[in-house]
């Protein structure tokens, strides 16, 4: 999948590992690369939809938004960047047409 950033700092803190284990700690880091691993390898968001790590559409004020589990109680969140946002009949998110994303932040929103 290709991957943008929602900043420059965000990006330049996730495409270094010197400067992952800096702004998110050792543990958290390697989590973090990890998550950016994953997505890079799959073609389409659907192939990550099993895997280990809880991949999520998230709800209210974060709709259209997707979260996946980092070191708890953290996470990756993130959002489809395909134009036009691909849709199911449904209304839901259409994950094996998602093959864009973008980083928005990592955080605890619980």
């Amino acid at each position: 999948m290709d991957i943008s950033f929602s900043s420059s700092k965000l990006e330049k803190a996730c495409n270094s590992d010197k400067d992952l284990r800096k702004k998110f700690g050792e543990r958290q880091g390697a989590k973090l690369k990890q998550r950016l691993g994953e997505l890079r390898a799959a073609s389409c968001l659907e192939e990550l939809r099993n895997v280990p790590g809880n991949y999520h559409e998230l709800k209210e004020d974060r709709k259209w938004q997707l979260g996946v589990s980092l070191v708890h109680p953290y996470r990756l969140i993130f959002s489809p960047k395909n134009d036009p946002l691909p849709l199911k009949p449904d209304g839901g998110l259409d994950w094996q047409r998602i093959t864009i994303v973008e980083i928005i932040e990592v955080v605890d929103y619980h």
